[in-house]
């Protein structure tokens, strides 16, 4: 379990394919702090680490790679990062699995004043469980939806925010990963379909 709010960004060393699955090398600030099987949102994504030497690395599976924006990483690109929630923390953003549940893409990010206007193209499935002021994880970035269009949701982002996380090297047509809030998700699951 996640809050969404960033700890730290982190370095893509590289990532290797390895038939239909990869091996993910991050360099990561509080590398020293982890141990073998230990869970990192990475990107949004709960990865479990799988070696620990100068850098970190963690295995992704097939799903993986299907379901996230993990397997278009780069060397040298930022990710952004978190521990997983300890009994006591405060949780500060929400209620974050780390389970991505699709991708969208970057429409807009530019500045307006001293903050930013960013917008994410929405499928559907992620659509549907979304509500204006409701909050919405964009790679592991917890976010509240300013607004709420027919296919795309538009937030504003700090100064703050943008320095802290991977959002001041993000580019307009970035692949990103999505996963809307948990309780929107049982929700959806208890209402009787037609």
């Amino acid at each position: 379990m996640f809050t969404g709010l960033v700890e730290a960004t982190g370095r893509v060393v590289s990532l290797v394919e390895k038939g239909e699955q990869a091996s993910l090398v991050l360099e990561i600030p509080f590398a020293h702090e982890l141990a073998l099987g230990d869970s990192v949102a990475t990107n949004g994504c709960c990865l479990t680490v799988a070696a620990l030497d100068d850098h970190v690395s963690f295995d992704l599976l097939g799903q993986t790679l299907r379901v996230t924006s993990l397997g278009g990483l780069s060397e040298g690109r930022l990710v952004n990062l978190e521990r997983a929630l300890a009994i006591g923390d405060r949780l500060g953003g929400h209620f974050v699995q780390g389970h991505v549940d699709d991708t969208g893409e970057i429409l807009d990010l530019s500045p307006s004043g001293q903050d930013y206007r960013l917008e994410i193209s929405l499928p559907k499935s992620v659509h549907a469980l979304c509500i204006d002021k409701g909050s919405l994880c964009i790679d592991g970035i917890s976010l509240t939806i300013a607004e709420l269009t027919d296919h795309s949701a538009v937030f504003w982002i700090t100064p703050h925010t943008l320095k802290a996380t991977h959002l001041g090297e993000a580019t307009t047509g970035q692949i990103v990963n999505l996963e809307a809030d948990l309780l929107a998700k049982y929700v959806q699951k208890l209402l009787p379909q037609s």
